[in-house]
């Protein structure tokens, strides 16, 4: 799934607002540091935390640091990172390994396309979202409006599919299923493409208002046709895309499904690196 917001800025300086004089504890397998020893600076556990709430809204957050303080305290302890991180994440139960490397697999995918097509800036990845993964990114100059970039955009939208079918040899269902999914997106900008945008491959001077993509596809299969064979180019560049920066997507994949979240200046990190 990909979206264009980023809160991590935002959220940073909230966190650091609402947590500021509770000697936040980092909880470890081996011991618990403060967040004032030397070995655990505050401004990066913070930076974890806006990081793992990228998305959410100030309110959000103060709602989350409210209840994780209260529960702290009645327990007779300090505020800990794992309080917090469990309010994030909502208390849901952790994702299956399984699952978990095929959404680091499909978002990974996403992410090295939108780099090595140029599109604009990452500002964040995520594979721990009630919905599943998440990349946040932003468009360069928000488009040129050409052919040539709305065809990018469709390679960007197919990224995902293409790199689980290039590592399972078969793609789940997350690339479709909702309007707003990957599939659906892509098949707007397709449709919109053959019928309102000057690109069709019949008659591109005609203007074809049309509200939904379904009843308009499903009685027309030449149209159909046309649109599916771009969302097939899209699918097919990506796959090269990926094939061509392997290296940095395996890369990726890794950190990705250790981390769960990745900030922008990590993400970048790994794909301006040689791998």
């Amino acid at each position: 799934m990909i979206g264009t917001q980023d809160h991590r800025e935002d959220n940073n300086a909230k966190l650091s607002s609402i947590v500021e004089g509770d000697g936040l504890v980092e909880t470890s397998a081996v011991e618990a540091k403060t967040v004032r020893d030397a070995e655990v600076p505050r401004h990066d556990v913070l930076r974890r935390l806006a990081t793992r709430a990228m998305g959410l809204t100030g309110a959000d957050i103060e709602r989350i640091v409210r209840e994780a303080r209260l529960k702290a305290r009645r327990q007779k302890r300090p505020l800990s990172y794992a309080d917090v991180e469990a309010g994030i994440r909502g208390h849901r139960p952790p994702v299956p390994a399984d699952q978990r490397w095929r959404l680091a697999v499909h978002e990974a995918g996403h992410a090295v396309v939108h780099h090595a097509l140029r599109l604009g800036a990452i500002t964040g990845i995520s594979i721990d979202t009630p919905e599943g993964g998440s990349n946040t990114i932003s468009f360069a100059n928000g488009g040129s409006g050409t052919v040539e970039w709305h065809n990018r955009l469709l390679v960007l939208l197919m990224a995902g599919r293409a790199a689980e079918l290039l590592l399972f040899k078969a793609a789940s269902a997350g690339s479709g299923g909702a309007e707003h999914s990957d599939l659906g997106r892509a098949t707007r900008i397709a449709l919109d493409m053959e019928q309102a945008l000057g690109f069709g491959g019949k008659l591109p001077l005609l203007y074809l208002h049309h509200r939904d993509p379904t009843p308009v596809l499903s009685h027309n299969p030449d149209l159909a046709a046309r649109v599916h064979q771009r969302l097939e180019v899209g699918q097919a560049r990506a796959t090269e895309v990926i094939m061509e920066n392997r290296p940095v997507f395996d890369r990726l994949v890794r950190e990705l499904f250790d981390a769960q979240v990745l900030d922008g200046e990590a993400v970048m990190a790994i794909l301006t690196s040689e791998a």
